[in-house]
């Protein structure tokens, strides 16, 4: 191949590159655009008078009305609702770390009779929708509930936020097991056989030598799961049907929608929504670099 054919292959290839990058600048630009502007929007309309609605919804606000959040806070019991949503993701957190890293150590490390049957059994539940079992999970819970009533009087299963964030936590064991059981299977054994060694049992070794090294997938897991717990709403809608005060915070908002549709109070409808998104956006831009640096380690050692 002559110099002058190289160097033309070279500069197409060259051409190709940069058209295929220009391509991957202009998607990425217009997705983010997608996002930016409608959460600009909410922001910018969460800030504005009720008058301001009514004449061009798209131009700036003339200043800066905080009331509207104090309205949501306080009248629209966003900030009871917070809480809650608060409450209910601590202890769904708790429960599903005490439940999943055990059990995860132990399916990936050991084998035992019945081993293989339980990971087939928490592998299936990745390829069931939640959405789709609430009914049958609500149908349960209030079952139980005649039941104790008939018992004992009165019925605690349904709006309970302890149940609800039971029900969370069951419901994300299927992937929290297998993200952290695809990173426990790839540490080395040989720090293990050390820790017996020095005379540590499997408790000790599991607390102290192999939940510190999966410190990345951990964090991966929890992060990702408050997210998910935090924006829940369809389950929260269906077990927490009763008491106002017991909402959870996506619930709440849609009784804000409503109060503020009805009596025309749009400025404190977008503060409400933006307490929902605050937390969870604070948190991604926190964390935001640990949270994908987890998922790739996960993968890959997985």
């Amino acid at each position: 191949m002559s110099k002058d054919t190289a160097s033309a292959v070279k500069q197409k290839h060259h051409s190709t590159d940069t058209l295929y990058k220009v391509f991957i600048y202009v998607v990425l630009i217009t997705l983010a655009i997608t996002i930016i502007v409608p959460v600009g929007w909410v922001f910018l309309a969460s800030i504005k008078q009720n008058s301001e609605f009514y004449t061009n919804p798209w131009a700036l606000p003339l200043g800066f009305y905080w009331q509207n959040f104090v309205d949501a806070w306080t009248t629209a019991k966003m900030g009871s609702y917070m809480l809650n949503s608060a409450m209910v993701t601590a202890m769904a957190l708790l429960i599903l770390l005490v439940v999943a890293l055990p059990a995860a150590y132990c399916l990936s490390r050991f084998q035992f009779r019945g081993s293989k049957f339980l990971n087939t059994c928490f592998m299936a539940g990745l390829f069931i929708n939640v959405n789709y079992i609430v009914v049958p999970i609500f149908l349960m819970l209030n079952g139980g509930d005649k039941i104790l009533r008939q018992m004992f009087g009165n019925g605690f299963l349904l709006n309970n936020l302890f149940v609800l964030a039971l029900v969370y936590a069951s419901t994300a064991l299927p992937f929290t097991i297998y993200l952290l059981s695809g990173y426990f299977a790839t540490l080395p054994h040989d720090f293990e056989e050390a820790a017996y060694i020095d005379g540590a049992g499997y408790g000790r070794t599991m607390l102290s030598v192999i939940f510190p090294m999966a410190k990345p997938s951990i964090i991966t897991i929890i992060l990702f799961n408050f997210l998910s717990f935090w924006n829940e709403y369809i389950i929260s809608m269906t077990l927490m049907s009763g008491l106002n005060s017991q909402k959870t915070l996506p619930v709440g908002l849609l009784s804000l929608q409503q109060a503020s549709q009805s009596a025309a109070q749009y400025g404190r409808l977008y503060a409400g929504l933006v307490l929902v998104m605050l937390p969870t956006l604070i948190l991604y831009m926190c964390v935001q670099k640990q949270l994908t640096k987890g998922m790739t380690v996960g993968g890959l050692k997985g």
